[in-house]
């Protein structure tokens, strides 16, 4: 009895031991946790080298240069039958027309060179008899101008300008005993006249849209190189060149305002007014308004009203004028 107590005893004390070195391990496996919870800051790296980045080469340039071109074709077209009881004539116009600038701006420096250039003809019909091919437009137009700035509007400048026109110009009359159409007498033609126009003075630009030019120092050059038209006896026929002679030189003072401004995303108007006072006739000046109204219809179709003025005594002591309505297709760059 009392060794099996004694047994039961030893077993007992050894289970207790057991149990004891079990927790006594898993303590030892427990991970202890981190009451650090702030980074320590890095010490600081004290052996930084410069480096060399290179930086390729772009090979960029500024463009001093803007360039603007338009060119296009008008038409006009009327018909009617032969019993149309109001009466009519038949007719067909064509134009074309070609329009170039370029412009230099640098610091205060600028040099501009535009070029218009326009030329149209109709014919018409009349009970079956068919007229001559007349020209309804026909002009050639170039500026050169080089400008220094004085201030933000204002600038010294010369431009040297040529007019001329590209066909000759003709009066017409009926044949003797028939009502066929025949030319009668050869009026202008390409050089006769033409014009060159050197001019100095200051010019007033207050935006892109607008300029006024006063030439204080203002020579033209007036030539009529066909003898047909430079030994008529008719004054008025001759621009103001004496009697067979073929170059006239006039000394002025000249105005000339440009404007070319959007009136709206779809209308644009463009105008040039040209003064001219020789100053041996101060009095009586020549005159030439050009304007043109555009409508853009579509980016290739637009619908314009143009109008010419002229006065010039040497040609005609009344008022000159043309007028044109045209549906074109006129293509622009830039686009």
């Amino acid at each position: 009895m009392f060794k099996s107590i004694n047994f039961l005893f030893v077993i007992l004390l050894l289970v207790v031991s057991q149990q004891g070195m079990a927790q006594i391990d898993l303590k030892k496996l427990r991970a202890k946790p981190d009451t650090n919870i702030v980074e320590k800051p890095q010490a600081p790296v004290t052996n930084l080298q410069d480096v060399m980045v290179p930086i390729p080469q772009l090979d960029l340039e500024v463009n001093y240069w803007k360039h603007w071109t338009k060119f296009g074709i008008n038409m006009n077209q009327a018909s009617f039958s032969e019993n149309w009881s109001a009466g009519g004539v038949n007719s067909i116009a064509i134009g074309l027309l070609g329009w170039h600038k370029s412009e230099y701006n640098k610091n205060n420096f600028q040099y501009v060179t535009e070029i218009d250039l326009r030329y149209g003809k109709i014919r018409t019909s009349k009970d079956g008899q068919r007229s001559l091919a007349k020209k309804n437009n026909d002009r050639i137009f170039w500026d050169h101008k080089i400008a220094h700035k004085l201030s933000k509007s204002w600038a010294i400048y010369f431009a040297v300008t040529f007019e001329s026109q590209f066909d000759a110009g003709y009066k017409y009359g009926t044949a003797q005993g028939t009502n066929e159409e025949i030319i009668t007498d050869t009026v202008s033609r390409f050089m006769a006249p033409g014009y060159f126009t050197e001019s100095f003075g200051l010019e007033y630009k207050p935006d892109n849209t607008f300029s006024l030019r006063l030439g204080t120092g203002t020579a033209r050059q007036t030539l009529v190189l066909d003898e047909r038209i430079s030994n008529k006896p008719n004054d008025k026929d001759r621009f103001g060149v004496d009697l067979g002679s073929k170059f006239k030189n006039d000394l002025a003072f000249q105005v000339t305002a440009n404007l070319d401004r959007n009136l709206s995303n779809n209308l644009n108007i463009k105008a040039r007014y040209n003064l001219f006072a020789d100053y041996k006739e101060l009095s009586d000046p020549d005159h030439r308004l050009d304007a043109t109204l555009t409508a853009k219809v579509t980016n290739l179709v637009n619908v314009s009203l143009s109008g010419i003025m002229v006065y010039n005594s040497d040609e005609d002591v009344k008022v000159q004028y043309s007028q044109a309505l045209a549906l074109g297709l006129t293509y622009t760059l830039p686009r």
